[in-house]
């Protein structure tokens, strides 16, 4: 049976589009595509099945993060150049994953390599003390992102549990409002509902904060994303002692989820009317999201920002910054910040040369060609009547498998799981390596060629055709 869809108005900002029809999926014929698709997994990848066995006597689980792993085993990666990574059983893939948007200008790009090269050579890696090198990223930074101040982390993580308290120190509240669903690195006050079991978490228009065993979180309040009734009700209820609200402003651990058209703008203005900080996590958009990043391109401007990842090249960077008036606790001795490798010259490096490579015309080409590729996907959808469509901000796309938008994590939770692992493993085995888990999510770097996106094109429509013999 045929089913006729309706629309959802996204933000004008990012993309997402929908089929006109779809058709169920036989679920037999999913199942028999998984497992044949996981046989096939095994036979050309032993080498990675060998080398996870060394690494788990080492490393639990035998990652160095826990995002890394799938079973039977993830592929390891002996090596890189632009968009390409090559395995440990000499096998080439086209990295589609880019470490989430930290490897936006390429593997081994030759002006990162030239920045950071004389860094090693002639600068120095670790001074510990005020350099000139630090002082020149943070005005590029401050230009590029419309930061009044900010300061550099090693990680997301730090710069989230540094926004959080600079935004403590500033309202003298403890409180904080996150978002059902989101991931925003290990600080416990962010573990709280992150991917949580629908059954722990309390009906849809009330949920209930799922805080892992291992977590002291503090206060925190839980709203859904795109619901700007149960954001007033928490806030006329709770707001005299709320501290932050901390949210991406499009979630990208969910695949893609964008936002209403005018939520962001009612979530500032409701953060205005109760005083409370709002803090953009722009680790995942950064650079991805276009030149200076969500915040600048959806037309809402936080009190805080964070960023990681693209900013850095490849090597471990991050920050956060924001109003002049919320950054001078630091300034003023009302919350410490340190890091003995914040800034460091081998990093700061690393970020001139991104931000050298980054310009708006490189960046502008590389979501053309995104949203070409995702104007292909679209053709197959309609064509075969997927159940199925595609949601995309800048340089980042991914196909949703579901015929209606996802606008929140428990709408996220209704989409097709088997179909997501299917998908996802059919690129792996013919050589296309994007995030592993059921949120698949692809990134187009400034590396990549059309002839290299329409690979992942042409797979999308094998897989369509097989979904339809």
């Amino acid at each position: 049976m045929t089913q006729t869809l309706g629309t959802t108005t996204a933000d004008p900002g990012t993309r997402r589009k929908l089929p006109e029809t779809s058709r169920p999926v036989d679920r037999n014929r999913v199942e028999a595509l998984l497992a044949a698709e996981w046989e096939r997994f095994t036979s050309w990848s032993q080498g990675s099945g060998t080398h996870h066995e060394r690494a788990s006597r080492s490393l639990p689980l035998g990652v160095t993060s826990s995002f890394q792993h799938w079973d039977p085993y993830p592929i390891s990666i002996s090596s890189a150049r632009g968009a390409w990574l090559t395995d440990v059983d000499g096998n080439r893939l086209l990295d589609l994953s880019m470490g989430f948007g930290a490897m936006l200008v390429g593997h081994l790009n030759p002006v990162v390599v030239e920045h950071v090269t004389r860094a090693l050579t002639d600068t120095g890696t670790l001074f510990v003390t005020p350099s000139p090198q630090a002082t020149d990223v943070a005005e590029r930074f401050q230009r590029r992102f419309g930061l009044d101040l900010l300061r550099f982390t090693n990680s997301g993580t730090e710069s989230l549990m540094y926004a959080i308290r600079a935004a403590r120190a500033y309202t003298r509240r403890k409180a904080i409002i996150k978002i059902e669903g989101g991931y925003h690195g290990g600080y416990d006050a962010l573990q709280v509902s992150v991917k949580p079991d629908l059954a722990d978490i309390g009906p849809a228009e009330a949920p209930i904060p799922e805080v892992p065993f291992d977590v002291e979180a503090g206060t925190v309040h839980v709203i859904g994303y795109n619901d700007l009734g149960q954001l007033d009700r928490v806030l006329a209820e709770h707001g005299r002692d709320i501290a932050a609200l901390v949210i991406e402003p499009v979630i990208e651990n969910l695949s893609i989820v964008v936002p209403d058209e005018g939520y962001l703008a009612a979530v500032r203005a409701a953060c205005d009317e109760h005083g409370v900080v709002l803090v953009f996590d722009e680790v995942k958009t950064g650079l991805t999201a276009g030149y200076a990043g969500a915040a600048q391109r959806l037309g809402v401007q936080p009190d805080l920002i964070t960023l990681a990842k693209s900013i850095g090249g490849g090597l471990p960077l991050a920050a956060f910054g924001g109003r002049r008036e919320i950054m001078e606790v630091v300034v003023d001795g009302r919350m410490a910040h340190f890091g003995t490798y914040n800034g460091n010259p081998l990093v700061m490096a690393a970020a001139q040369a991104v931000d050298e490579i980054c310009t708006h015309e490189a960046l502008a080409a590389a979501e053309t060609m995104n949203n070409r590729a995702m104007d292909a996907i679209d053709a197959i959808i309609a064509s075969h009547e997927l159940p199925a469509h595609t949601v995309g901000l800048g340089v980042k796309g991914c196909v949703t498998w579901s015929s209606t938008p996802v606008r929140n994590y428990r709408d996220y939770k209704a989409t097709d799981f088997g179909l997501a692992e299917l998908s996802w493993l059919w690129g792996v085995n013919r050589g296309v390596l994007t995030p592993p888990g059921l949120d698949e999510q692809w990134l187009v770097s400034l590396a990549h060629t059309d002839e290299d996106m329409a690979i992942l094109v042409d797979d999308f429509r094998q897989l369509a055709e097989a979904l339809r013999a």
